[in-house]
Parts: C-alpha cells; structure tokens; sequence
C-alpha cells in the first residue's frame, strides 16, 4: 500500500498531535506544511522533519502541493469549512478538526463537495478511532447490559476566562459547545444507535440550560437529549468548569462505565484505557492496551481509507451522515442557551468558496411582461432559511448558477424568513440585482385592505422599497373581485409593486379580474402562481391549493401568454427515487397529493426519458414545467447547495414537442 502523503494546514497545538500520530502510523507520512508564521513554520517544520521547500507560507501553496495527497485542517474553528472546501476543490482528502463546520448547514455544504469531487473527508474526532469505542459498541450491541436506557457523559475543563483565548473569542467560535460539546453529543448518537442496531441515531428532542460569559459564548452547558424508543442522554460540557469526562451508559440489566472515553495517551502514549461492564452487581474491568499515542489510530485509519480509495472513513469513525446530524445537535443544544455565534448574526457577512462544480449549466433568464429586467427561469423558495448563516449558503450559491429570483411570503415562518432573506440583501447589497416576488394576503386575511397593510411589512423586513411582483397568496370568493384589482392598482400607481398576480386562483376569477380591469382601464393581473407539475396535484397539499394542469387552466394559458409560476414544481419530490420521496409528513408527502394511476405513468416515462438523456427522473419534471408554450417559471426549493446542483441539469435539456405530449399522456 503506498503510503498517504499529508499536508497539515494550521499547524498548532493539536496538530503536534496529528503530527505525532503520523509518526507513528504505518500508512501516512507528513510531507508538507503551510503556516502564515514564519516561527511556527520553523519550529513546527524542525521538529517534526519538515523540509524546507515544504513549509510552505500560503494555505493556497500547500493545497496546490502535488506531491500532498491529503489536508488535515487544524486552524480556528470558523476557517474549517472554507478550507476543507477549497482543498477538496483542488482534489485533495480531506481531515478536518472537529467542528466541521460552524453550524450544521456548513457541514452539509462540505459533505456535498466532498460528494461532488469523489473524494475522502472526515471530521476529526479521534476518539471514535480508537478501539475502546468499538469494543463499547460491542458490548452495548450483544445486550450484556440488556436494553439500554440512558447515557451520562461529559468533557468538560477549566480555563482562565480571557478575551485573548481561543475558548472565549466568540468570533473564533468560541464557547463549551463548539468547542468539545461534540464529544459527548457524538457518543450518546453513537450508543443510541448501537442499542437500535443502527451506525447513529437523531434525538427528536434537545434541551438544554447552562451559563453564558461575558464575552457572549457558552462557558458550561448541560443537555438532555431523547431519542426514539425511550432512550435518554444527559450531556455536559464546559470550558470554565472541571468535569468528570467519562461516559456511564445504564441499562436493564446493568451499566457500562467508559473510565477515558475521549484522550486516552493523548500526547504520548500509551493509549490505555478501561472499560467498566457491571451486571447484577458483579463487575469485571476489560483493559485495551496500546503502547501508541491516541492519533495515531486516526492518522492510520484516514490514511489507510484515502489510499483504499474510500470516500469515508468505516465505523465507528465520523460519516457524513454522522457529522451533519451531530452538528445539528450542536445547533440545537446551542440555540436552547441563547448562543448565537458570529456567523448566525443578522448582519454577518460571511461568504464560503464556491460550493457548486463548474461543469453545470447556468440558470437561463427570460423577459416577461411589466418586468424590466429579465428574470431567471427558475425561482427560489425562500421558506426554509431560520437565520442568515443558513440561508446565505444556498442564496449565493443561487447566484453563482445564475439565478436572480427569490420567492418569498408574508406568512413564512412568522415573518422571520422575510427578515432572515432581508438582511442577507443588505449584507450583500444585491437588492437592485435580484427580483424579489413578494406575497401576502394569505387566508384569513386575504382582504384589500390586508394587501397594502402587509405590504409594508414584508417591504420593512426585506428592506425594499418596492416589490418588483406581488402576489396574492390566496384568493376570497367573499370579496368583489374588482376590490382586489383596485386595491393592486393603486399599489402599482404608487410605486410599491411592478407586476402583480395572483396564487392558487381559478380560471374564471382570474378572467373576471382582467375582465374588471379592461373594463376600468386598469392593469390587469398578468402572473399566475398555481402549481403546475408534470405529476398532476390529486389531493390538495393544503386547503385552497389549486392547480394549473388541468384542460382548461393550460388553455387559458396558452391563449392569453400570462406569465405562470409554479410552485411544487418537482411536485414535493414525486419524481425522486423511491427512498427519497417520503421525507415530508404524511399528510402531504408526494403520494398522498400526487399519487395515481396516472401519474405513475407519467413517472415512469419520465424515466425512460431520463435515462435518454443521462439526467435523473425530477431533471425531466423540471424540464417538463419550463418546456411550456406560455412564459413558464420553475419555483423550487433547494435546503442546500447540493440540491441546486442536482435541480441544474434540468436547464440541458430541450423537451421536444412529442415528448412533451407523451409526458402528458396525451400521444
């Protein structure tokens, strides 16, 4: 086996360590190193052997290194992600120190590049390399212990509280949590996991209490964490506060007790540990002895996997899945104190490297009526983003494909998404560079009076002076609809709004309207915001939902050329492969509302049309929506930068006529 070539970028304190590790490791070799210091990189660089022309004095340098086959990233916490995202970009592995990412979205956007680039990545927690975890699992799995009920562990020190440290800088991602939360987040998902037969498992409650410092990070929080089934795990960590840093896990018949589950022969060796069985009260110690130092098993574990050609490193060491989920927790336990770390801030500014490959297509833009700028074929959904941090991932990565459309609402998230959506305009000052589709009048206050007084609120969160489309949310048989025309009128006449539409409206009230308008020498409504899927809506997904694909709706559509932007139009994921599709609640899941006879029809040639072109099954869909006769927008909602990228090769293909009528059951 060739041995892996590593780069460490960062070097620092726990980096001595990795480098220590390597020393000792049989598959990799340390070969270069990149540090802005020219000290450290002459101290670093002597004693560990590093030559010279290897030190190199850019981060850039280092990734660029083609004699490095793999980067372990050990800088401060909030250049983890950016890091691992530009060494993966440039081919590299890639190990990073725990937090992958300062929220749980980063992590995601690193995993999918990883994904994209087809190479090894790994979140660095160390001690799920060493064999005790292992043995641990074992135990907990063959039920010696018998059902397990509940887990107790904590990592926590104490340091000096200081402005000038590391722990306590927040814009260093400072704080408990961040810091070595994760250690004991990480092993109750483990053990929880194992109890289930499962590599991990999700807790579907996180709470939590502890005490915030001046300087406006964690300095202790405990937690508790319940899982599926009854399973319980109560957390701690601090870094203001002494703990016992063990794990203790209970179960009907007896506990497990795990004396040095996180730094066992740390810095040295060796890396002895012990493991506590107890049942019906007789114990018996199982002692792992090991004459190397703890990183050593991570060193060789990621460098036997990169040289194997594995993308992820084998349990119980750090899956994507696992890394995403625990960072979720992470997210979790810190919103129930109230820490909000500096990239979750309103007005931060925080941009990663480009998350999407090169290779995709570019979101194409189309001139409609009463727009003055084109606007891009398809639409995002901004109801999904709870903070900037988030949702700036996915919007600039938006923009990087091309796209200049943003769908938002009065109603989403209680207005928080408006605001969250706002500030990132002003942050990246790109409100003249975007078209903003606003909406309100959502049941029960679909009323003209509701339409101007909302109106100035959303404009207020999404600090616009006007928006460029409104539309109507829902519509109100109750109400005249010469009413709405006119309130929409005087909103346009007013500079407040450009084009204006309406969502989930009838064919005959939507003709009344411009009916009434022509009448009155008003404009008309020229959008309509229905659902049009290729899979036709059968069951509402909420109440007073209407769809566009019907007979008569595509008719008027193709007869009066009125703009039309469909939202679900991926049709909730009915076109995803099978183990994708019911991720939403049953109520409204793809085969609840789109489920047929007909449309699984529909589905399945789409996916012999897939298979033709060499894209996936929801490619065609989105295909189908855009290959219109009338000006057809695509609203869909990508929670990720990854998904933009697979929603993208839909914009390749050029759904011919015949092929469009055959999609519609119509040949």
């Amino acid at each position: 086996m060739n041995r892996t070539r590593w780069g460490i970028l960062g070097p620092g304190n726990i980096a001595q360590n990795f480098a220590d590790g390597l020393a000792q490791a049989q598959a990799g070799v340390l070969g270069a190193i990149a540090s802005r210091s020219e000290e450290r990189r002459k101290s670093f660089g002597e004693r560990n052997g590093v030559k010279l022309e290897k030190r190199h004095t850019t981060y850039e340098a280092l990734i660029a290194d083609s004699e490095i086959d793999a980067i372990y990233i050990s800088t401060p916490h909030p250049w983890h992600a950016e890091w691992a995202i530009k060494a993966m970009r440039a081919g590299k592995a890639v190990l990073v120190e725990k937090p992958a990412g300062m929220n749980a979205a980063e992590v995601v956007a690193v995993t999918e590049v990883a994904e994209q680039c087809g190479t090894f990545f790994m979140e660095a927690y160390m001690y799920r390399c060493h064999p005790q975890i292992a043995r641990v699992s074992e135990i907990v799995a063959a039920g010696e212990i018998g059902k397990v009920l509940h887990i107790k562990t904590s990592f926590g020190f104490t340091s000096k509280p200081s402005s000038s440290s590391r722990l306590y800088d927040r814009s260093l991602g400072g704080g408990g949590i961040l810091d070595v939360g994760g250690y004991p987040v990480s092993l109750a998902r483990l053990i929880a996991g194992a109890a289930q037969g499962l590599p991990i498992a999700e807790p579907v409650a996180v709470k939590g209490t502890g005490l915030m410092g001046q300087t406006g990070v964690d300095e202790v929080a405990y937690g508790l964490l319940t899982f599926a089934g009854g399973f319980t795990a109560e957390i701690a960590c601090a870094v203001a506060r002494t703990m016992d840093n063990n794990a203790i896990i209970y179960g009907e018949k007896g506990t497990i007790e795990v004396v040095d589950p996180w730094v066992p022969g740390r810095n040295a060796g060796p890396s002895d540990s012990k493991i506590i069985v107890t049942v019906a009260g007789e114990s018996r110690i199982e002692e792992i002895k090991n004459p190397y130092m703890l990183f050593s098993f991570e060193a060789e574990l990621a460098s036997r996997s990169i040289a194997a050609g594995l993308k992820q490193a084998p349990y119980p060491a750090m899956s994507w899945a696992d890394s995403i989920g625990n960072n979720s927790v992470l997210d979790r336990w810190r919103a129930e104190l109230g820490y909000v770390s500096f990239t979750e801030d309103r007005k931060s500014n925080r941009r990663t490297p480009s998350v999407l490959p090169a290779e995709l297509p570019k979101i194409p833009k189309i001139k409609i009526a009463d727009l003055i700028e084109p606007i891009s074929q398809l639409v995002i959904g901004c109801d999904n983003k709870d903070d900037v941090a988030s949702g700036a991932l996915v919007w600039d990565a938006w923009m990087e494909a091309g796209g200049n459309a943003f769908d938002t609402g009065f109603v989403y998230g209680g207005g928080n998404h408006e605001k969250v959506l706002g500030q990132w305009i002003a942050n990246r000052g790109v409100a003249k560079d975007i078209i903003t589709i606003v909406k309100g009048a959502h049941t029960p206050y679909c009323t003209p009076r509701a339409i101007a007084a909302q109106l100035d609120i959303s404009l207020e969160r999404l600090g616009l002076d006007h928006a460029p489309i409104y539309i109507m949310h829902r519509d109100n048989l109750n109400v005249p609809v010469g009413e709405f025309v006119d309130a929409l009128n005087r909103l346009h006449s007013a500079g407040r709004i450009g084009a204006f539409g309406g969502s989930n409206w009838s064919v005959a009230r939507f003709k009344e309207a411009n009916a009434y308008a022509a009448a009155k020498g008003l404009k008309p409504l020229t959008m309509l915001n229905n659902n049009l899927s290729l899979a036709v809506m059968e069951k509402p997904v909420w109440a007073g939902c209407v769809t566009s694909n019907t007979p008569e709706m595509l008719g008027f559509l193709r007869q009066s050329n009125t703009t039309h932007i469909s939202w679900s139009s991926q049709a909730r994921g009915y076109f995803l492969p099978e183990t994708l599709r019911n991720r939403l609640p049953a109520d409204t899941s793809p085969e609840t509302c789109f489920g047929s006879i007909d449309n699984a029809e529909r589905r399945a040639r789409a996916e012999k049309l897939a298979k033709h072109y060499g894209v996936s099954t929801h490619n065609i869909a989105t295909a189908w929506v855009l290959a219109q006769s009338f000006p057809s927008l695509a609203l869909v909602g990508p929670r990720s930068p990854g998904e933009i990228a697979t929603t993208l090769p839909a914009l390749g293909i050029k759904l011919t006529a015949k092929e469009v009528l055959s999609l519609n059951l119509e040949d």
